[in-house]
């Protein structure tokens, strides 16, 4: 028995890196998988559709059950296509796996409106599409008595929620992927979908070419442990797939042996006083919180 027999899986950007692995381990696990793709370059250029197909056929060869998928996660109908894919497949859909994204990375300074508008669009509404169109489906399932056990997993990442210089478009979306999956976690519940994400480190066609990364994330010695293998990370988004898994509304740094719970932004330090501030009071005050 696998840890994910019956339940019919989409995952984003599966052709390649991370989103293959969790593709394949999915389907080892028992899941019925849709691995989608688009194929196109890190830089979100072009498109190779024979990139999901391939996995597709990589499952099924292994004894699995899987289809390929080529819509643009980013866009409306495409979104929804999708979705419905999964359901003229396998009859149903159980879990999304948001993992589709591309880089453009410049400091700020030099980045052009058009390096920010795509890494937005393709990571952060990458994100909303697929599981506004999977939430209407449950939502409806939901209101028509049946009992609903489903799962979303969003890719965030350390960039966003802790900062890399160089990736202001990148970071942005990732942290705002991290404050989506807070909201849809507290909007979904009450149809009986659970909202995670993960911030995976791992080595990729992304981090390859992340600044900072490129020496640190290549593989080890054959006799060492390498704990930048993407295969690492799919365990823990396929614990997270699973029916029994109690949690949501989290997020989880993940690398090689490590799955560690990220704490959101919370309050801290205050000043008070009973009136409105003065600047220079004000000023003399905030000395002790900013540790001037």
């Amino acid at each position: 028995m696998g840890a994910l027999d019956g339940r019919v899986a989409i995952i984003t950007g599966a052709g390649r890196g991370i989103g293959r692995e969790h593709a394949l381990l999915f389907a080892k696990e028992g899941a019925k998988v849709v691995v989608n793709d688009l194929g196109g370059s890190l830089e979100g250029s072009g498109e190779d559709r024979s990139a999901a197909q391939q996995v597709a056929d990589e499952i099924i060869a292994l004894g699995g059950e899987a289809v390929a998928n080529t819509d643009n996660v980013a866009d409306w109908d495409g979104g929804q296509r999708l979705i419905q894919s999964a359901i003229d497949a396998f009859g149903d859909l159980h879990v999304l796996v948001n993992n589709a994204g591309i880089l453009r990375d410049r400091v700020l300074i030099n980045m052009t409106e058009e390096e920010w508008d795509s890494v937005i669009h393709v990571h952060l509404k990458g994100h909303f599409v697929p599981t506004r169109h999977a939430a209407a489906y449950w939502r409806e399932r939901s209101k028509a008595g049946e009992t609903v056990n489903a799962s979303v997993i969003n890719t965030s990442s350390t960039s966003g929620l802790l900062g890399n210089p160089g990736q202001a478009n990148y970071g942005a979306a990732k942290a705002g992927i991290a404050a989506f999956t807070i909201i849809c976690a507290q909007e979904l519940s009450r149809y009986g979908v659970r909202v995670n994400a993960i911030a995976p480190a791992a080595r990729t066609r992304m981090t390859e070419a992340t600044p900072g990364l490129s020496d640190i994330v290549q593989a080890p010695g054959a006799d060492q442990f390498d704990s930048w293998d993407p295969s690492n990370i799919s365990p823990a988004v396929a614990y997270l797939a699973t029916e029994s898994c109690p949690a949501t509304g989290k997020t989880f740094f993940v690398q090689g042996g490590t799955v560690q719970l990220m704490t959101p932004w919370q309050m801290g330090e205050k000043v008070e006083k009973q009136a409105r501030w003065e600047v220079s009071d004000l000023a003399n005050e905030m000395k002790g919180i900013l540790g001037a």
